[in-house]
């Protein structure tokens, strides 16, 4: 568990397409198999150290004839940004998916100062 100080809790928030397939015949949507989309998202300022961050689908188009299958996540985590990753697998149709993500952490305040 992170523990926060109260008066520096920063919150930062996105909601991204990831890809749209469909439209140019993508590996998403003509492939099958492993596949794999990521984005590297920068955060709008910087936390004091990794914060959390929690991401789910906001949107995806699929194919109905096929298994639905998804994974979806934020990998190698920093302070300044993070990627922003979605796989599938199998026979799975993928058209576009639009992700949102939430990042909670500790924040620099005004106040703070560093001895150097």
């Amino acid at each position: 568990m992170k523990r926060l100080a109260t008066h520096r809790i920063g919150v930062d928030q996105g909601d991204d397409v990831l890809f749209s397939d469909y439209q140019d015949g993508g590996v998403m949507w003509t492939g099958d198999g492993p596949r794999e989309r990521r984005r590297k998202i920068a955060f709008s300022d910087r936390f004091r150290a990794s914060p959390v961050v929690h991401c789910s689908l906001s949107m995806w188009d699929v194919d109905h004839a096929k298994n639905v299958r998804a994974d979806v996540c934020a990998e190698n985590i920093t302070e300044r940004d993070f990627d922003l990753v979605f796989r599938t697998w199998g026979d799975t149709r993928v058209a576009r998916v639009r992700v949102a993500w939430m990042a909670i952490g500790e924040v620099s305040d005004d106040d703070d100062w560093e001895l150097y």
